[in-house]
């Protein structure tokens, strides 16, 4: 007995009707709607017994045996299990597709015929092959079943169906589609994974509403794989920001533009693993959160915010699951970033004691999915507490490089600034940018972008415009958290000097 669990039904009969064809079978199909129906069924072929084995419907997609001329219904068997006491009884060699089996399994009179058959398999020579979206054996059964994963499209069977697509679209319309080369890799990198069927639809959609392939075909995309894969702890975005958005980090920077060829797939080598992720240490501001947004834009890969307050349950073991689920769904989304924001706070160790365990548990299922996963995700996992965190995951191995954040000089303050008075319509050339980066010492970029923020609300209440002058007295009224917390910072700047690697 074959189990094909599959959304892809035409694709798994006309498999079916092909290994008919060739081993010259008789191929029925049965659903509660139909009945059984012999698929390959024809008069007038010179058989004594009036039908051939040999089906004349193509392999076309959507083509399943809908033919008239070569169906012959079965009377009677409407029900699963009339139409099992008939390929138990009457029924000769071939193949027997049942249709969405699974709501009769449980029948314990189905579950009797369906062994009675399988059993009887060396003699009479009749195959089951149930074909659904779910199918989930009672344990009788299970023993004498074998699974089968029809092969989803991958990446250069994903470039032929967006050809045969373009193709289509410029004998219908006279024109050719257009799209910038990284969103249609992007576009195509999402696809992997899906259903073919669902593959074309996305495609063809992209394709047909303006005849341009752009980002938000690309954020259609991913908005179908995260409705398809239902609600989960991970909360998906697009990010648009790329390195110029974020100022200093420029070891960082430089470290993930030599990584970036190999996640995407664009070049690889023999033996070069793919790069894994990063733990991203420092003080609160510094801009961890802002880099893991960057890597995301600059890749063009979905940002997946791994949200850990929604992780925990009050039922025991539903937190665990809610993890495995989340990083199910990650595998689905990828190629993807995953972000871990201040992942001490869910696996901290102090906590283990306090909630019974929950968070060493979640700690061992993390560490080994990080061990074992395959899919295309890179990790950023960023943490301001580094006392809290657990050394299993600080070993060499669970990532592929530890930076430490540090607060911005005064060279990375002014360029900093610059990025904020930019975003906001403002030219940073009016400024006195180095007079200001001498007044903010210690300033995070967090803090640099506020005291732009206050200084425009307080020209908005004056109407006056900002101005230099404005800037520096909001940082003469504002002390910085390095210097409320002075201590806990330089007790990590003091723990990160021979344990990381300068970010900036």
């Amino acid at each position: 007995m074959l189990c094909i669990e599959t959304v892809e039904e035409p694709k798994a009969l006309r498999l079916m009707q092909r290994l008919a064809r060739e081993d010259n079978h008789a191929l029925h199909f049965w659903s509660v709607a139909d009945g059984l129906v012999q698929q390959n069924f024809r008069y007038g072929s010179g058989r004594a017994d009036g039908f051939a084995l040999f089906p004349t419907v193509g392999d076309a997609p959507g083509m399943v045996g809908r033919n008239d001329e070569t169906q012959r219904a079965v009377d009677g068997t409407n029900t699963l299990e009339s139409a099992l006491k008939y390929i138990d009884k009457r029924a000769e060699k071939g193949l027997y597709v049942l249709l969405d089996p699974q709501p009769f399994l449980e029948d314990p009179v189905v579950t009797r015929l369906l062994r009675e058959i399988v059993l009887d398999h060396q003699q009479a020579g009749r195959t089951l092959v149930l074909v659904a979206p779910q199918l989930s054996l009672p344990a009788v059964l299970a023993r004498h079943s074998v699974r089968v994963d029809l092969r989803i499209p991958d990446l250069a069977r994903v470039r032929e169906l967006l050809k045969s697509e373009l193709d289509l679209h410029l004998k219908s319309t006279g024109e050719r589609a257009k799209g910038d080369l990284g969103t249609v890799n992007a576009l195509l990198s999402q696809l992997v994974g899906l259903p073919e069927e669902d593959v074309r639809r996305l495609l063809r959609s992209a394709i047909c509403d303006d005849g341009l392939i752009t980002a938000e075909d690309l954020a259609r995309v991913v908005r179908y794989k995260q409705d398809m894969l239902g609600a989960s702890a991970l909360q998906i975005e697009l990010s648009t920001m790329g390195p110029d958005d974020v100022g200093g980090l420029a070891r960082l920077k430089r470290w993930l533009t030599t990584r970036r060829p190999v996640f995407t797939g664009e070049r690889n080598m023999p033996g070069l693993p793919l790069p894994k992720g990063v733990m991203l240490l420092g003080a609160q501001g510094a801009g961890k959160s802002l880099a893991a947004k960057v890597v995301a834009g600059s890749w063009r890969v979905p940002l997946l915010r791994l949200d850990v307050g929604g992780l925990y349950d009050k039922f025991t073991g539903e937190t665990e699951r809610k993890l495995r689920e989340a990083l199910r769904t990650a595998e689905a989304l990828a190629p993807a970033v995953l972000w871990i924001d201040e992942i001490e706070k869910a696996l901290a160790l102090g906590s283990s004691e306090s909630d019974g365990g929950v968070s060493r548990r979640l700690l061992g299922s993390l560490l080994t999915w990080m061990s074992e996963q395959q899919a295309r995700i890179f990790i950023v996992a960023t943490a301001n507490d580094v006392s809290a965190l657990p050394p299993e995951l600080l070993r060499k191995g669970r990532f592929d490089e530890i930076f430490f954040v540090d607060l911005p000089t005064a060279a990375v303050r002014s360029e900093i600034l610059a990025i904020h008075l930019r975003r906001r319509q403002l030219d940073p050339a009016a400024f006195d940018l180095d007079a200001l980066a001498a007044a903010t010492s210690d300033y995070s970029g967090a803090e640099l972008e506020q005291l732009v923020v206050a200084g425009l609300y307080e020209c908005l209440a004056d109407g006056a415009a900002l101005d230099t002058a404005r800037l520096l007295r909001e940082a003469a009224s504002t002390r910085p958290l390095a210097h409320v917390m002075a201590e806990k910072v330089a007790a990590l700047r003091d723990w990160a000097a021979e344990r990381c690697v300068p970010a900036d």
